[in-house]
């Protein structure tokens, strides 16, 4: 289906892509390992954009460990950092906003006062929500009122969303089993997303009827076309990992411009963050090893039209 080449990423076109790119990511923060911000920033410096970290938690490791600590960063506390970083005249040059983990759904209305600064000085900014709920495996796993404000509040605002497919299944209320199924999905996803942007949506994960024993698929769609990606499935599945993607895929997007090479260098990057994870024993993703696979990945997997 999508055959891999041994090759970097091609040279971005022409346009934002020679200039430097600038993100706005508010999301959580661990002092220990890579989730949130901890995962996203440094992929993002990496390929050469600045990026300016708000925190909506500082914990010591992710939760999943059982046991952490730190605090959760209350709406206020959020939105005067975003505001500092407005009197500084940044947001007027913000290329896009990022937002991840939410602790609390007032941390998500100081992020999308955030958002209303930046595009009422930068237009044409693009905002990714990476709508983080729970997982197949784990059910919901954010407090209560954040899948609702999402739904209602955030997404009506998104240019550009990733769910996973539980996430995608109880955001719209419609199965995700086969890819037909999961099509309509994503299709309805974007009747809930901002009408003035481009209604991007990338499908960080889909085991469908027609996927093979032993790989994973994305998905990616915008303006009525569908792109089916296929990387083999590694045996891992470690925290900020889609928080990554999620990063580099709004990254690649604003480059790029289409959907398609974006999917293509997000899913390439993090496969290859993931091998060098994996050979290391697993654990916390590999950020520093695997640092030369965000700006040339080993392995490009090619995205098809299904």
């Amino acid at each position: 289906m999508a055959a891999a080449a041994r090759e970097g990423i091609a040279a971005p076109s022409r346009g934002l892509n020679h200039a430097r790119m600038n993100i706005l990511s508010v999301q959580s923060a661990v002092a220990y390992g890579h989730v949130g911000n901890a995962a996203a920033v440094f992929p993002l410096q990496r390929l050469g954009a600045e990026v300016w970290p708000v925190n909506t938690v500082q914990f010591s490791n992710h939760t999943g460990y059982g046991d952490w600590a730190g605090e959760v960063f209350g709406e206020a506390a959020v939105a005067a950092l975003i505001a500092g970083i407005d009197r500084r005249g940044a947001l007027a040059q913000c290329d896009g906003v990022l937002s991840g983990y939410l602790g609390d759904a007032g941390i998500g209305r100081a992020i999308l006062g955030g958002l209303a600064r930046v595009r009422a000085q930068r237009p044409g900014a693009l905002y990714c929500c990476d709508p983080v709920i729970g997982d197949s495996g784990r059910g919901v796993y954010v407090r209560p009122g954040i899948a609702e404000f999402l739904r209602e509040q955030a997404l009506p605002e998104a240019d550009l969303a990733t769910p996973n497919a539980f996430e995608l299944s109880l955001l719209t209320g419609l199965p995700c089993a086969t890819l037909a199924e999961t099509k309509t999905a994503i299709a309805r996803l974007q009747t809930m997303m901002r009408p003035a942007g481009p209604r991007a949506v990338l499908l960080t994960s889909l085991q469908a009827e027609a996927t093979p024993e032993g790989c994973i698929d994305l998905l990616a769609a915008e303006a009525g076309a569908f792109y089916l990606l296929r990387t083999p499935r590694l045996a891992l599945a470690p925290n900020g990992a889609g928080d990554v993607i999620a990063a580099l895929f709004l990254f690649h997007r604003l480059r790029r411009g289409r959907v398609a090479p974006a999917l293509e260098a997000a899913a390439s990057a993090v496969h290859g963050l993931l091998r060098v994870t994996a050979a290391a024993g697993g654990g916390e993703l590999r950020l520093i090893a695997a640092q030369n696979e965000f700006v040339r990945p080993t392995q490009r997997f090619r995205a098809t039209v299904c």
